[in-house]
């Protein structure tokens, strides 16, 4: 393309020495240079990926002696000599706050070392005295992480991971549900004097069966509940079946939502605490659909270790053992070191009020115990129940959610059904010595069972049971090698359209492409210091930016070249800027539009691509229409020119 010729004029200046009419001021310049410092400064901590690491600490508190032990510099020596011998190369050996930190220098070692780390301090028939865990090491220097300088984090199709799929069962939180109400609904009536068939009393789907004697009973009852249980919870009807007189009570659907939508948040809750004792780095518990969980643990190598915290589903219930006088209805038989107890079905407090539980050792006897915190309500309600009961004996009944795989023949066709079934224990029968508050200790446990019963209570309870129903593993190498496909992905684009400015815009390419190098900068500067997760799909993301960046300096310069035809250099490239502006505002805006949509309704990678595509677009509008403006007008502002080459 032929140079445009222009003499004795300053380009943005109607005459030489005149004022320029497209002066670009300078508190612009300062805003850009600062942008660009900032973008800089937390861009480059990713140069410095994360070291495959080792981290090991001690699994409890205190060790079976009950002594306070902690992990020191000879532990670290021995660890890292140990490996040394293995033929398990060392990058660097530190004892950090929680432990050891074993830095490697690739995940092949950080695999070895970990199964050799497992076999020589956790050996097999023996509770499991340290934690052996997978980490991915920070090597950012100190300076840029005292100003919270850090890379980006990566998502588990690049970092390599584990990702879980975990169904809800919502039969199990309505029948929940259910039985809350049922239990209220009987209370309501045995208080009204109206007297029910409770061997007849059954829970069915979404209903509850209330069956009754006498039609007065049945008609006053249908009254009682309507008024008390009717819209928009439940609906309530009086029916005659073959079992006799009935009042139905059930779960509208309005509130069935409700449910699933509470039982759902709970889980999650739950999930994010327990998933918090992997150490993991940005992990994903997300809800998937109306009744399902994902989990993506990027980093995390051992699926059994993850499987055994996120799948175990338990919690506790405190009860007063049965007096003889309690009701039939309400005595609950468990079997207890070879004898039967018979246990008050009212509960007291369950693991929702537990705040707080660390596996400890009895001071009396030496044995493991776990020692809880109660919140307010739970430690208020277990002092009630048990300042009037003191010699009478209190039961801890311990359960735990287990899917059992149930086969049936349909159609003659063979169906596998996944079911939870409740297996309920007693972990503890003890008599009361004073009144209980809101510290107590569960004894009777060993080591392992006091660790993990103070995890799962730590976690929080689950409101519905849940099964694992898909599960895949991304290796290590898989996500280095998504990586490097990835940046080579990013550079050939990122080249090809470099060449390509140059070549077709000369001078004004060149400051095309100093704007898109400081848009990619700024780009990873910001996901950096938002804390986003970088995924495959968000490189995507990135080489999309990077083709919208270019787009926008095209729709720039076409703009000038059209301005030239008709106007002086000084008129044609300010004009070419703000007749160019609204055209770019509004494509990219919409684009934005649909991305803000994508990262609200979206999940997984197509979160990850709206993510940096969102973040793109507007990094790439600030230095095309902003940054590249005032590298022009240094270029051509300032001085006499006969020429503009574009």
């Amino acid at each position: 393309m032929p140079a445009t010729r222009v003499f004795g004029q300053n380009l943005f200046g109607t005459q030489a020495g005149a004022a320029p009419s497209g002066k670009v001021s300078v508190w612009r310049y300062l805003i850009s240079a600062l942008v660009i410092a900032i973008g800089i400064v937390y861009a480059i901590p990713n140069l410095y990926p994360p070291d495959p690491a080792l981290q090991i600490q001690v699994d409890n508190a205190t060790n079976a002696q009950g002594d306070e032990f902690r992990i020191g510099d000879s532990f670290v020596a021995q660890s890292a000599g140990l490996l040394s011998q293995e033929g398990v190369e060392i990058k660097e050996a530190q004892r950090i706050s929680s432990g050891a930190l074993i830095r490697l220098y690739n995940s092949e070692d950080q695999l070895r070392a970990k199964t050799i780390m497992e076999q020589r301090l956790n050996p097999a028939g023996r509770d499991r005295q340290f934690v052996v865990a997978l980490n991915l090491a920070e090597t950012t220097p100190l300076w840029l992480r005292k100003i919270g300088a850090r890379p980006m984090t990566l998502g588990l199709d690049l970092a390599g991971g584990i990702h879980f799929v975990l169904q809800v069962d919502m039969t199990e939180a309505i029948k929940n549900q259910l039985d809350d109400q049922s239990a209220k609904i009987l209370t309501l009536l045995r208080d009204e004097s109206i007297r029910y068939v409770a061997a007849l009393n059954e829970v069915i789907d979404r209903s509850f069966f209330v069956y009754f004697s006498s039609e007065s009973d049945q008609s006053t009852a249908y009254s009682i509940l309507s008024e008390q249980y009717g819209q928009p919870e439940f609906e309530i009807a009086e029916i005659d079946n073959e079992k006799g007189l009935a009042v139905q009570v059930t779960i509208t659907d309005a509130r069935l939502r409700e449910i699933e939508d509470v039982a759902i948040e709970q889980n999650l809750t739950g999930l994010r605490s327990r998933v918090n004792e992997l150490n993991v780095s940005e992990p994903l518990v997300q809800r998937q659909g109306r009744t399902r969980v994902i989990v993506d643990l990027p980093g995390v190598q051992d699926s059994a270790e993850a499987k055994r915290i996120i799948g175990k589903f338990a919690t506790l219930e405190f009860h007063l053992v049965a007096k003889p006088e309690t009701h039939p209805s309400q005595i609950e038989i468990l079997p207890y070191k070879g004898r039967d107890v018979q246990v008050n079905k009212h509960i007291i407090v369950s693991g929702d009020n537990v705040i707080n539980a660390v596996p400890g050792i009895d001071p009396d006897t030496g044995l493991p115990e776990a020692r809880i915190t109660l919140d307010r309500s739970g430690g208020d309600r277990l002092h009630d129940a048990t300042k009037n009961e003191i010699g009478h004996q209190m039961a801890i009944i311990f359960i735990e959610q287990k899917p059992v795989i149930v086969t049936s023949v349909v159609d003659g066709e063979r169906v596998e059904e996944t079911r939870i079934v409740p297996e309920r224990r007693l972990i503890s029968v003890a008599t009361i010595q004073a009144a209980l508050g809101y510290n107590s200790r569960v004894t009777g446990l060993n080591q392992a069972e006091a660790r993990e019963l103070s995890l799962l209570l730590r976690a929080g309870a689950l409101a519905a049971p849940m099964y694992f129903v898909e599960e895949r593993t991304v290796g290590a190498s898989l996500g280095a090698e998504n990586i490097d496909r990835g940046v080579l992905a990013v550079t050939i684009g990122f080249f090809l359209v470099l060449a390509f400015m140059l070549v077709y815009y000369k001078v004004f390419g060149f400051v095309a492409n100093i704007a898109l190098a400081l848009n990619l900068v700024i780009l990873v500067a910001v996901m950096s210091i938002l804390g986003a997760t970088l995924t495959l799909p968000g490189i995507a993301g990135i080489v999309l930016t990077v083709g919208m960046a270019v787009d926008a300096n095209v729709l720039i310069f076409s703009r000038i070249r059209e301005e030239l035809k008709h106007s002086a250099p000084h008129v044609a490239i300010p004009a070419g800027y703000n007749r160019a502006f609204l055209t770019i505002l509004d494509a990219n805006v919409t684009t934005l539009f649909v991305a803000l949509i994508l990262l609200t309704i979206g999940s997984g990678p197509i979160a990850g691509f709206a993510v940096t595509l969102s973040i793109g677009i507007v990094t790439s509008m600030f230095t095309a229409i902003y940054v590249s403006r005032g590298l022009i007008h240094l270029v051509y502002g300032n001085r006499r020119t006969d020429k503009v080459w574009i």
